[in-house]
């Protein structure tokens, strides 16, 4: 079975004592590649260095997450145009809207997200979008932009029903299915057959959201098999079909092709 793991932050200081295990355990479930989306400045030289170190397979997406939009995030923003213009990264990410810890720089992360939005555009680069308590706003932006001009992956998604009827037509974009499909509240599971499988990703978001029966732990790549397990349960076929369509989608959204 071939994996590939779409989003996952395996550059992050929760696997500085075992990262290379990790990626060890990861190949031997069969999940062979990695897509690192950056966090904020200061995460740039860890995704650089492991991007760095596991070429063949760690391939690093460039952008400024939500959260991390403060006052100073036109500077960081600069900062991280810069990187664009230095080095090939396959996606504009992670970033996006999150209403749900902090409204405080909800002007600012609209801002920095259109901004984004727009580097997708001039680079030719599909997104990795974020968005908890804000599809609304996100669907704005992207269509004040122009939808039709963008192409990404809403990174796990755990909408309602209207929400996932609504990213089905926007055509270029997919969404990114993680542990949380595992969880007994992921009502989304109901209606997730709704949706073209042909546009389904998988990712960890490791080292968050670890699928049952590991919640609670560290996350990482090799628990993709979880998640391929419980979505080949929705859809009713196979984990080795699942494993199949998801890497043919996340390699055609990438332009992956190994």
């Amino acid at each position: 079975m071939y994996l590939i793991d779409s989003h996952t932050h395996i550059f992050l200081e929760e696997f500085d004592q075992d990262r290379d295990l990790v990626v060890q355990r990861a190949k031997e479930a069969g999940v062979q590649l990695f897509f690192l989306p950056n966090i904020d400045v200061g995460s740039i030289e860890r995704l650089h260095n492991l991007s760095d170190q596991y070429p063949d397979c760690c391939f690093p997406m460039m952008g400024l997450h939500p959260t991390s939009i403060n006052a100073s995030f036109r500077h960081d923003l600069e900062v991280i145009k810069a990187e664009l213009k230095k080095r090939k990264y396959m996606a504009i990410g992670e970033i996006g809207l999150d209403l749900y810890w902090d409204k405080t720089f909800l002007s600012e992360q609209i801002e920095a997200f259109e901004e984004q939005l727009r580097w997708s555009v001039e680079w030719n680069l599909p997104v990795a979008i974020h968005t908890r308590e804000a599809f609304p706003q996100v669907f704005e932006s992207l269509y004040k932009i122009g939808i039709e001009r963008l192409r990404g992956v809403f990174h796990s998604f755990g909408g309602g029903r209207e929400e996932l009827e609504e990213i089905e037509r926007c055509k270029n974009f997919m969404i990114g299915i993680n542990g949380v499909i595992t969880y007994k509240k992921a009502d989304f599971r109901n209606y997730l057959s709704i949706f073209p499988p042909e546009r389904i990703i998988l990712e960890t978001d490791s080292p968050y959201l670890s699928p049952v029966p590991l919640r609670g732990k560290r996350n990482e790549p090799a628990n993709l098999l979880h998640v391929t397990a419980k979505l080949a349960e929705v859809y009713q076929v196979s984990t080795e079909k699942i494993a199949e369509i998801t890497t043919k989608n996340a390699k055609r959204l990438f332009s992956v092709r190994q």
